[in-house]
């Protein structure tokens, strides 16, 4: 997937594909929290904002003969102009995405490029629609078959639904077979993580007095827009880091891939909070260090242990394979030792089949990232380093797997023209099999500092 922006905030222009683990970097106020809300948007909402028609004649034929055959081929052929129609109508609703004015975004474009050819119809469809009564219609497609199958389930003179009903939802039936592989399910930790989940009570108490107060409020008042006004304060993905705050009792229940196949990640994690997250009875979230008979609420934790709570919520309860794990500077109140530890951690969710993408201000993020590109080869010296240092081969990640972009003032052409112009951009980096990333957003700095302690320590005449 690559995806291309101009005039995004602080970003003139900007492309970059997204790899099974995405790093972006650089100073602060160059971009990247644009670019990372603006494709978390994107993989939100792109259901909404694709758009397939089904023509009225199908719709007369099922309801005529009781069944249709639809060619799904026929609406692959049209995927890019249904993925251009979309991303247009997704740049429209980016004041939303961004809660801010829709004059910052007069003139910017967002655009989307999936590779068509990886389309794949193979996999089975079912879904089948139907009303408190009886089941109304169904919509199948079987292992193979490049043919979606409409049918009614009741009798045709009883059939009372609105044509634009079955139009949307064969529809939505198409979107999903044809794009759901190709674009990944996003969960997002945002910088503003540990306060949600400091304040997730109070939270819930202001959710549930507004509702309150609505339901007193006189008939002049629209309970719903006031409530989504409310919401319209914050950016979308600060709002589902919320919402996922609030919401941990009822996602403590759940069970995800991780926990139910790979339990030793969860131990892994453990490892680097120095405990383990828990709900009681009575849903209260606590935090318990490990071999310590206490239970500490989150303002009574620490502020690393509330930095990573919904990513080790994720982790246990959430995450499903071809995911896309998004987290904004996940060094955020980690010691070095820690961020290591996480970007071990990444990197064997990558090698699983989840994908990553961060943004960070983190040279030990990334030198712990290159160590792991540096020793999967297949040399004896590097098994024995490796064995040495405590690192297992599923940690280890091939250069292949990673894009690094720099988020930085740098030449480029604007627009296809032939001179180049200097502007706010991303940089794609350097990533080499043997010598790992080149950062040099990281790499300027360090230099500066040694050159003055080592005129400090060896400049005295």
């Amino acid at each position: 997937m690559k995806i291309k922006v101009k005039n995004l905030g602080v970003l003139k222009q900007a492309e970059f594909t997204l790899g099974n683990l995405t790093i972006v970097c650089g100073c602060n106020n160059t971009g990247k929290t644009y670019a990372t809300y603006a494709l978390f948007g994107f993989l939100y909402t792109w259901r909404r904002m694709f758009s397939i028609e089904i023509n009225d004649n199908k719709i007369e034929q099922l309801l005529a003969d009781g069944v249709i055959h639809l060619d799904i081929q026929e609406y692959v052929e049209k995927s890019e102009q249904i993925i251009a129609k979309g991303c247009q109508a997704y740049t429209k609703e980016l004041p939303k995405i961004f809660a801010a004015q829709a004059e910052r975004f007069k003139e910017t474009e967002f655009q989307v490029k999936l590779e068509i050819e990886d389309i794949s119809l193979k996999g089975r469809f079912e879904l089948r629609i139907g009303s408190a009564n009886a089941e109304l219609f169904s919509i199948t497609k079987s292992e193979d078959s490049r043919e979606l199958v409409v049918t009614l389930l009741v009798e045709k003179e009883k059939v009372k639904i609105p044509i634009e009903i079955l139009k949307r939802t064969i529809g939505d039936a198409l979107k999903e077979i044809i794009f759901a592989k190709l674009i990944p399910r996003p969960f997002i930790a945002s910088a503003e993580r540990t306060g949600a989940a400091i304040f997730r009570k109070e939270l819930n108490f202001a959710r549930n007095r507004l509702l309150e107060e609505m339901g007193q409020a006189n008939n002049n008042i629209n309970p719903m827009e006031l409530l989504f006004k409310v919401y319209q304060d914050y950016a979308l993905p600060i709002k589902t880091n919320v919402d996922f705050t609030r919401e941990l009792e009822t996602i403590f229940k759940k069970s995800s891939f991780i926990a139910e196949n790979h339990p030793d990640i969860l131990t892994d994690f453990a490892d680097i909070i120095g405990g383990e997250y828990t709900v009681t009875r009575n849903d209260e979230l606590y935090y318990v260090p490990k071999g310590k008979r206490v239970k500490l609420s989150m303002d009574q934790s620490s502020s690393a242990v509330r930095s990573l709570l919904d990513i080790g919520f994720y982790l246990r309860h959430e995450a499903q394979l071809g995911d896309l794990l998004m987290v904004d500077e996940p060094e955020l109140n980690l010691h070095p030792e820690n961020q290591r530890r996480v970007a071990r951690l990444f990197a064997r969710l990558v090698n699983l089949g989840i994908k990553v993408f961060i943004t960070t201000h983190s040279d030990y993020i990334v030198k712990e990232l290159n160590t792991l590109i540096m020793l999967n080869h297949d040399k004896p010296h590097l098994k024995r380093i490796a064995e040495e240092e405590g690192y297992r081969e599923e940690e280890l990640i091939s250069a292949e797997k990673i894009k690094v972009y720099i988020a930085e003032e740098a030449l480029i052409k604007i627009d296809g023209k032939t001179k180049k112009t200097k502007c706010q951009t991303l940089t794609p980096a350097e990533i080499d099999p043997e010598l790992g990333i080149e950062a040099r957003s990281f790499d300027t700095t360090i230099e500066t500092m040694n050159r003055i302690q080592e005129a400090i320590v060896w400049g005295e005449d």
